[in-house]
């Protein structure tokens, strides 16, 4: 019973002292943390959430992304860099490279929200590591291109899921076939 009475008394004060700290914790992180009204993890996260069992079910096969490539209604956005894009690219995609995503810009590009956005990027093809440059699989274009068209308030984004060979892909390309390192030295 002395035990009992002895662990009782441990718990009670290590949960106070425990709780102090953790609100202590918390009243300095409100302290520290940095505010600017432009960026919101809180509402990325939020998104990257949501967006996780959708976004598994608009991941496309081969086949799939050729036929929805037929529609004339759907765009292909290709959010790679310029120089990538010129170099080579899915056939009838339109280029704006992640860095250049506005409001302004995507609504030139993608006018109506509700239109089917075909995604891809240099993760989704190999046997051209110069045209389409493996990144981290983490950091791969397409999970913060997707994410970021949600951000806009897309709603039919369709994403191209395997990796794929160029030399034997059904789907078409087209480029001028140049590096980036050539494409920087025309036009210099």
């Amino acid at each position: 019973m002395r035990y009992i009475v002895l662990l009782s008394l441990f718990l009670v004060t290590f949960g106070a002292t425990h709780g102090e700290k953790k609100r202590k914790t918390s009243k300095i992180q409100k302290k520290t943390q940095i505010q600017n009204p432009l960026i919101n993890y809180n509402d990325f996260q939020k998104i990257v959430d949501t967006s996780n069992v959708e976004r598994e079910k608009h991941r496309l096969t081969e086949d799939q992304f050729l036929k929805m490539m037929s529609d004339p209604e759907t765009i292909i956005l290709d959010a790679r860099s310029e120089l990538r894009y010129k170099m080579l690219h899915v056939k009838g995609a339109v280029n704006l490279p992640f860095t250049e995503f506005t409001e302004k810009s995507l609504q030139k590009v993608v006018p109506n929200k509700k239109t089917k956005i075909l995604i891809y990027c240099n993760n989704n093809f190999e046997g051209s590591p110069e045209a389409f440059a493996a990144k981290a699989p983490a950091a791969s274009l397409n999970l913060s291109t997707y994410t970021s068209l949600k951000a806009y308030g897309y709603e039919s984004i369709f994403e191209l899921g395997p990796l794929l060979d160029i030399k034997s892909t059904k789907i078409p390309f087209e480029g001028n076939g140049s590096s980036p390192d050539e494409e920087l030295n025309h036009s210099k």
